[in-house]
């Protein structure tokens, strides 16, 4: 160890990017104040790749390894303030953070991702070091994140070792976004905004549904779920080309009909991978009716047929001022779990979830207001929050779903710097107050376009949505989400 270095609150910043664009020209840079909201790539000082978790992979206890920089999300980290000059550092792609299995003190004891827990070996401090290259001192251990054996090779994975100021322990922190961003134009390799909003992207096989939701699998493929008889499940590997997966209740769910008159027909699933399985919050409803509820479903594989009922999670009736459909789950910065929700009455709602369970909170059962239309006879639904650079962007669908070509649905957003709100949209307005700023309409023969999902894939955010053709059909869209200068974001 030097005796020029010494624990900083500081980070390497160069070529500051729009968010998600690869980085390029590279430059050494003096210190500067760490940004919560931005997100970095660490390149390894002795071999110029950059850290990631391998595979783009979202599941717990996938391994931290050196890779060719490519701007890739999975490619990028945020610094989360753990306090006492230690950090947490979060996978853009994941939401999940370094962690050092299970808890070793050992030297090559592996680098993982892993949900926040608190635990100390998911803390590091940033240690300055010459030339613009910092370490990183696991809390726990002492030890230095490293990578193993000095690897130069493209994969080579990241271990913790004894400190000893080796080129394989020091990296180069490259900044890749801010939000809101501030003066910085977006980079050159960024996409700018349409001067028309564009068709959807291109796919193929099984492309007809309703209320879509994605997930990205460990594998790297892809899992839908739609509004369906029993819920309906697709599968991709490219997110192009998309086939039928049955259902997801195959035997039908017969806890769900005294909500939906008797009918198999269940809506608005939200599907995502989380803690090593496959979490599925869905509705049970009628048409127009506040007798409605949200149940969670549970999978190891996500399989048509492998899923375990978890229960009623939230319903309402007469008795309460929302309607209770169109679930989402949220996990925010601090790893707690929110579920959004909501349709026309009092608009978007947010309620705490136990992550031990998935299910409502029995200590804090608050019902937060996150929207609400004070005109067009109350239309907003479909919740879905996004986290993008340290903010928490609220979509919601406007104005009339479900009447085919007719349909006048569109994507609005809001932002905030907290998940419970308040989120505003470009001009300030609340969205409690009606406020939204439109990210995509209908437009020539489609016809709206909403109940919208967001995902963070390894080439960029993409919007998951269905629409409506001329036909009155419902399909699949699919578009890459790009962020201007100002940190909102457009389809392109």
């Amino acid at each position: 160890m030097t005796t020029s270095r010494r624990t900083w609150l500081g980070l390497a910043a160069a070529a500051a990017v729009a968010a998600g664009a690869a980085v390029v020209a590279l430059q050494p840079a003096g210190a500067a104040t760490i940004d919560p909201t931005a997100y970095y790539q660490l390149t390894a000082r002795h071999s110029g790749r950059t850290l990631a978790v391998a595979g783009a992979s979202t599941a717990d206890g996938a391994g931290i390894v050196q890779q060719t920089g490519t701007g890739a999300t999975s490619q990028q980290f945020q610094f989360v303030d753990a306090g006492s000059g230690y950090y947490r550092l979060r996978a853009r792609h994941s939401g999940k953070v370094v962690d050092v299995s299970a808890r070793s003190t050992a030297d090559g004891a592996d680098v993982v991702q892993w949900p926040n827990n608190g635990g100390t070996n998911q803390q590091w401090s940033v240690v300055d070091t010459s030339g613009g290259y910092v370490q990183f001192i696991n809390r726990n251990s002492g030890k230095a994140l490293d990578v193993w054996q000095a690897s130069t090779a493209d994969g080579a994975r990241v271990s913790q070792s004894t400190d000893t100021d080796a080129a394989s322990q020091q990296f180069q922190l490259v900044r890749v976004g801010t939000t809101p961003p501030t003066s910085t134009p977006p980079s050159s390799n960024a996409p700018t905004p349409p001067a028309a909003y564009p068709n959807p992207g291109t796919v193929t096989g099984s492309t007809g549904a309703h209320d879509p939701s994605v997930t990205k699998t460990p594998a790297g493929t892809y899992l839908l779920a739609a509004t369906g008889n029993n819920l309906a499940l697709k599968t991709s590997t490219d997110r192009v080309a998309w086939r039928s997966a049955g259902a997801v209740w195959p035997g039908g769910a017969p806890w769900t009909t005294a909500y939906t008159g008797g009918s198999a027909n269940l809506w608005a699933p939200d599907i995502s991978y989380r803690n090593g399985q496959y979490y599925l919050y869905y509705s049970a409803s009628t048409f127009g009716s506040q007798r409605s509820a949200i149940f969670l479903a549970t999978s190891p594989t996500g399989a048509s047929g492998s899923w375990t009922n978890q229960g009623l999670v939230i319903e309402s009736s007469t008795s309460v001022n929302y309607n209770a459909i169109d679930p989402n789950l949220v996990v925010d910065g601090a790893g707690q779990w929110w579920l959004t929700f909501g349709s026309f009455w009092s608009g978007i709602k947010l309620i705490r979830l136990d992550p031990a369970t998935g299910r409502r909170s029995t200590t804090d059962t608050a019902v937060r207001a996150l929207s609400t239309r004070t005109g067009a006879n109350g239309a907003v639904e479909a919740p879905f929050v996004f986290q993008h650079a340290g903010a928490y962007y609220l979509f919601v669908s406007f104005d009339v779903c479900c009447q085919g070509a007719a349909s006048t649905y569109r994507v609005m957003v809001g932002r905030s710097t907290s998940v419970t709100g308040p989120y505003t949209d470009r001009n300030g307005t609340a969205m409690t107050a009606g406020g939204g700023t439109q990210v995509l309409a209908g437009h020539g023969s489609i016809h709206g376009p909403g109940h919208q999902a967001v995902i963070a894939d390894t080439d960029g955010d993409v919007l998951v949505y269905h629409y409506y053709a001329d036909s009155g059909a419902s399909f699949l869209g699919i578009n890459r989400l790009g962020w201007d200068a100002a940190g909102w974001p457009f389809v392109y």
